[in-house]
C-alpha cells in the first residue's frame, strides 16, 4: 500500500486566515477559516494594514486548530503548502513566513501555490477533473478563462481588461447603498427585481475571450445619477437585477463559447463569485443545453480557504515543485508560471 500524503496548507492572501490538512489531494481532514469581515465592514472594504494585523494575531491559532481537528501533528505532515500570490502583499507575507518557519523547524518541503490555481483545485476536492477542461475564474480580483490539458497545465485564454467581476459587484453595491461585502447582497436583491434598465453587455472583439466590466459599472453609476437628477425613484432590486443579468449573460456566453472552441470535457467554475446563485443557475441551464459537464464547488469552497491551496499543493508536491526558504509573497504573479509539463 502506498503511504498517504498529508499536506498542511496555509492561505492568507486577503482577509481570511486559513489553515487546512489535505490527505492525498482529495480528502479534507480540516479546513479552519478565520474571517475578518466584521472588522472590515465599517470601512466598506478590506483595509490591507488591518488585514495584516489580524493575520498576525490569528495565524498560529488557526494552524494549531487545523492540525488538532485533523488529529495529526507536524511530524506526520509531508509538506507545507502556502499561497505565494497574488494578493495583498502584507497579508501574504504572514502566511508565507509562518509556512517557512514550519518547513524549517520540521524539515519539510515548502510548496508555493498560486492563489487562482487553488480556486481551480477546489473543484477537484468534490469532483474529479476530466481533462481537457475549461476553468472560469470569477472573484474579487480576477476574471479569467483558463484552459487545462492536464494537471498543473494552465493556459490563460481570456482575462479582464479592467475591473474584475467581483470588484464590479462591490462597487455597484456601494452605489446603491448596500453594506460590505456587497456582492452576495446584490445577488440576493437581483432575485427580487426586474431587468428594466437594460445595461450594456460588453462583448469586445468577436473572437475575444477577454472581459471588461468598467463600462458596465460606469453605466450603472450614470443611470443612478440621472435618475437622482430627475427626482425619479431608484428601485435597488431592479438595479441589481439589471446589473446581474448583464454580467451573467457575458460570463456564460464566453464560457460556453470557450468550451466549444477548445472542445473540452468539463467546465469548472472557481472563485468567490462562483457562489453567486444567479450565475450558478444560468451556467447549469446553458451547460445542460449545450451538453457540457459542469462543476461548481460548494459555496464554502468558493471563497478563500486553505483546503483549495492544499489540493493544488498536493499535485505540486507530487510534481517535485518546491521553494527555498527565501520564498517571498508576490502581489502579482502569472498562473502560467506554475504550469508543469
Amino acid at each position: 500500500m502506498e503511504k498517504d500524503t498529508l499536506i498542511l496548507a496555509i492561505e492568507s492572501s486577503c482577509d481570511e486566515t486559513s489553515a487546512s490538512v489535505i490527505k492525498n489531494g482529495k480528502e479534507i481532514l480540516s479546513n479552519t477559516v478565520l474571517s475578518q469581515i466584521e472588522s472590515h465592514k465599517r470601512f466598506g472594504g478590506v483595509v490591507p494594514e488591518v488585514a495584516s494585523r489580524h493575520h498576525v494575531e490569528g495565524i498560529t491559532q488557526t494552524i494549531d486548530e487545523a492540525l488538532t481537528t485533523a488529529h495529526t501533528d507536524m511530524e506526520a505532515i509531508d509538506a507545507v503548502a502556502v499561497t505565494e500570490g497574488p494578493g495583498l502583499i502584507g497579508a501574504l507575507l504572514i502566511g508565507v513566513n509562518a509556512a517557512k518557519a514550519l518547513a524549517y523547524a520540521y524539515d519539510k518541503p515548502l510548496i508555493p501555490v498560486h492563489h487562482i490555481a487553488g480556486h481551480i483545485y477546489a473543484n477537484n476536492l468534490e469532483e474529479p477533473f476530466e481533462f481537457p477542461l475549461m476553468a472560469l475564474i470569477v472573484s474579487g480580483g480576477h476574471t479569467e478563462l483558463v484552459y487545462m490539458k492536464d494537471h498543473l497545465n494552465f493556459e490563460v485564454i481570456g482575462e479582464t481588461r479592467d475591473d474584475a467581476v467581483g470588484e464590479a459587484y462591490d462597487k455597484v453595491a456601494r452605489t446603491i447603498g448596500l453594506p460590505y461585502p456587497g456582492g452576495p447582497k446584490v445577488d440576493q436583491l437581483a432575485t427580487e427585481g426586474e431587468d428594466v434598465y437594460d445595461f450594456p453587455r460588453v462583448w469586445l472583439e468577436p473572437d475575444s475571450f477577454d472581459f471588461s466590466f468598467s463600462g458596465l459599472k460606469s453605466a450603472v453609476i450614470n443611470k443612478l445619477h440621472n435618475l437622482k437628477q430627475k427626482n425619479e425613484e431608484i428601485i435597488p432590486e431592479n438595479v441589481a437585477a439589471s446589473f446581474q443579468n448583464s454580467v451573467v449573460e457575458v460570463l456564460v456566453h464566453k464560457a460556453i463559447k470557450a468550451c466549444e472552441t477548445y472542445q473540452v470535457n468539463q467546465l469548472i467554475v472557481a472563485g468567490g463569485v462562483a457562489s453567486n446563485k444567479g450565475l450558478r443557475k444560468a451556467l447549469k441551464e446553458a451547460c445542460a443545453e449545450h451538453q457540457i459537464k459542469l462543476s461548481i464547488p460548494s459555496p464554502k469552497l468558493c471563497t478563500d480557504n486553505a483546503a483549495m491551496i492544499g489540493a493544488a499543493g498536493h499535485y505540486l508536491y507530487e510534481a517535485g515543485l518546491k521553494a527555498d526558504l527565501d520564498l517571498n509573497g508576490k502581489s502579482s504573479i502569472d498562473i502560467e508560471e506554475f504550469s508543469v509539463e
